[in-house]
């Protein structure tokens, strides 16, 4: 019969393990936001909400992504709050501006090459947060 003081832990320490950290890391998130952007500058719905040069878009998202997924917090402490949806208002943002933005988001993410449990929380993820910054209909 074995006590239960013998028993060794045996769960998965990836368990445990931030979405940041089963991603891969800074590295992941800023690829993802480069394949993101690639796509949302050829789209010309998009693209006139964007500053011209996307370098800021590109590092701030990167830096908020990594931070809301577990990584460390550069965001706030460049930035502060995140604010998200307020950082928005200034843009009309309906159904369609939110379905060209997803699209982008989730074909990067596909391509990612992310396992499956963080494919999936990326994309419900981006898909309530792109239907939150709907502000006009």
């Amino acid at each position: 019969m074995t006590d239960a003081s013998d028993v060794s832990d045996t769960s998965d320490a990836s368990d445990a393990a931030t979405v940041y950290e089963r991603a891969g890391g800074a590295e992941f998130f800023f690829a993802l936001v480069e394949r993101f952007y690639e796509r949302v500058a050829a789209d010309e719905l998009l693209r006139p909400m964007y500053p011209d040069d996307l370098n800021d878009a590109t590092r701030h998202l990167a830096l908020f992504l990594i931070q809301y997924w577990g990584g460390p917090p550069t965001y706030a402490a460049e930035r502060g709050h995140p604010r998200l949806r307020a950082r928005h208002l200034p843009f009309v943002i309906g159904e369609r501006e939110r379905d060209h933005w997803f699209s982008h988001m989730r074909a990067a993410v596909l391509e990612s090459g992310a396992g499956a449990d963080v494919e999936a929380a990326m994309l419900d993820y981006f898909a309530n947060a792109a239907t939150f910054m709907i502000n006009a209909h």
